[in-house]
């Protein structure tokens, strides 16, 4: 085999262009052939780590070796770590690298196994598939979330998992095997009708199943029971992650890496913009409960994160959980504050007269661009400009959309372009458009959307944690009369929990620092009480 002439490429220079996003790498030779393979979270940090002097310096013989071989490398990226399993085992078993320890014995992920043709048929997990008449679903790259999801499945639908055969004396009586009628009531043939459900269920077809865990999981976090909330939580994850349909990887259909500008016209193309979407900005409502409903907007210029420009609301004027009428609402406010800003730092730019505000901000933009007030600077750091986006998406379906319509019309914005992201099946919904839109799985213009999504429900999740932990942390002594907010860290730094604080004496109470003894005592009485 003779070995590669072209020169060997920088890879120092290289990892740099490698993206943060889930994936594989694979390791090659100068004779070009696969000599490792492995998965990752992110992929620049993973693959930037072999080629710290350090890695060498600390790495086995083995991994030393390796490193010593490698001529260059290659990553793909993918849209979850559960494909980044499977893709990797895959790679592994069609390249079998040297360097490869695991995967090389033919282990393979788990399979749901049902054969409709027995008299009462159940649910097993299976490694191979065969061509026995039976239907299989996966492959499942998370065991335990399988696992979980059939629990679920045997309570939601009464179905029978594992074991074969008529159903035994102890699942007759198990009561999760009596949803919605006991099987010891009912046929083989309405049994079967359970299991046809549970397999629709597993193709995917679980938004019902989990919109209704998702108000449980509301109800659960309105009524601070945070612990079962957290569970239900859990369950939600567990489903999504096994009725999500995975890819199936082929020869010639691997996924390749990131190219943001060109996803970016790819997405251009697809909804026929009028211009390329260089500056986009995504809307995301999080509302696990209604003690804090929140929203985030999230910036990509260029195709990658513009993390600047990123922005979260509380939402103010929504009781409840009203995703349509929160969407409005922060949509509202971050174009109305932009035409204010515009209209603030060049009010001679922007005397609209007779043209609508879309059109005198785009006069303004095209005169000059002029940084935002008080950021005199903001040139020479190359910061932010009033502007506003070529496009704007919204994470929901027409209910989203059309509430965001509104509002934009009301501003005057009515021609920015604007979509709607619906999640459960990849939709784009656009104004006045009955039927949705569906890129390939594989399309860059899609990809982009769901990295964009993904970054809004990242960023608004993490807000709202926050603020739960920060509502976690208010204690039952803000009910408590007499208590300013001062007075409480003053009690909290002193005994360091409420707990603490409930076994304390009166006496001890009074001896913190702004307490006297009447309101220890009441502060005492106060904590006996609740």
């Amino acid at each position: 085999m003779t070995p590669l002439t072209k020169e060997r490429p920088d890879l120092q220079k290289k990892v740099h262009e490698v993206p943060h996003k889930p994936g594989v790498y694979l390791m090659r030779d100068r004779f070009n052939r696969v000599i490792y393979v492995g998965k990752a979270r992110d992929l620049r940090k993973r693959v930037s780590s072999y080629f710290l002097p350090s890695k060498l310096a600390q790495a086995d013989l083995k991994t030393r070796a390796m490193l010593d071989a490698v001529w260059d490398f290659e990553t793909h990226t993918v849209r979850s770590d559960a494909e980044s399993l499977l893709l990797e085992g895959k790679l592994i078993k069609e390249f079998r690298p040297r360097y490869n320890v695991s995967f090389r014995d033919d282990k393979r992920f788990l399979l749901v196994k049902i054969d409709l043709s027995e008299e009462w048929p159940r649910f097993r997990l299976a490694r191979f598939k065969k061509d026995d008449g039976a239907r299989y679903f996966g492959p499942y790259a998370h065991s335990g979330a399988l696992r979980q999801t059939l629990n679920f499945m045997r309570k939601k639908f009464g179905v029978l998992t594992f074991g074969r055969g008529s159903p035994t004396e102890r699942e007759l009586k198990s009561a999760t095997y009596q949803v919605p009628t006991r099987l010891s009531e009912i046929s083989a043939e309405q049994y079967r009708e359970r299991a046809i459900q549970a397999c629709e269920f597993l193709e995917g077809h679980s938004r019902e199943m989990i919109a209704t865990l998702e108000e449980e999981m509301r109800k659960a976090a309105a009524k601070m029971d945070f612990e079962k909330a957290a569970e239900l939580r859990n369950m939600i994850d567990d489903v999504r992650s096994t009725t999500k349909p995975m890819r199936r990887f082929t020869r010639g259909s691997l996924p390749s890496a990131i190219d943001p500008m060109a996803d970016v016209q790819a997405l251009a193309d697809a909804l026929q913009l009028p211009r390329t979407p260089r500056a986009m900005e995504c809307f995301d409502i999080s509302n696990i409960s209604t003690t804090h409903v929140v929203a985030s907007m999230v910036c990509f210029r260029d195709g990658v994160p513009d993390k600047d420009n990123y922005r979260r609301y509380r939402v103010r004027t929504v009781e409840g959980q009203d995703d349509f009428a929160s969407m409005a609402e922060v949509v509202r406010r971050r174009y109305s504050r932009i035409l204010l800003e515009a209209r603030e730092t060049n009010p001679e730019a922007t005397e609209f007269s007779q043209e609508n505000a879309a059109e005198a901000m785009q006069r303004f933009q095209s005169r000059a661009s002029v940084p935002l007030a008080g950021n005199e600077d903001s040139q020479a750091r190359g910061s932010h400009y009033i502007r506003l986006p070529d496009l704007i998406i919204v994470d929901g379906g027409k209910g989203q959309l059309s509430a965001a319509c509104r509002e934009l019309q009301r501003l005057g914005l009515h021609d920015l372009p604007i979509i709607g992201l619906a999640k459960e099946h990849e939709e784009i919904y656009r104004p006045g458009r009955p039927l949705p839109l569906q890129l390939p799985v594989d399309s860059g213009a899609l990809r982009l959307l769901q990295r964009i999504r993904d970054e809004a429900h990242r960023f608004a999740n993490a807000y709202h944690q926050l603020l739960m932990k920060k509502r976690v942390g208010e204690s039952i002594l803000d009910d408590c009369p007499g208590v300013s907010q001062n007075r409480k860290s003053l009690l909290l730094r002193r005994f360091g929990s409420v707990k603490r604080l409930r076994k304390a004496t009166v006496e001890e109470i009074a001896a913190t620092e702004g307490i006297g003894g009447k309101l220890a005592e009441e502060v005492h009485r106060f904590l006996q009480r609740h």
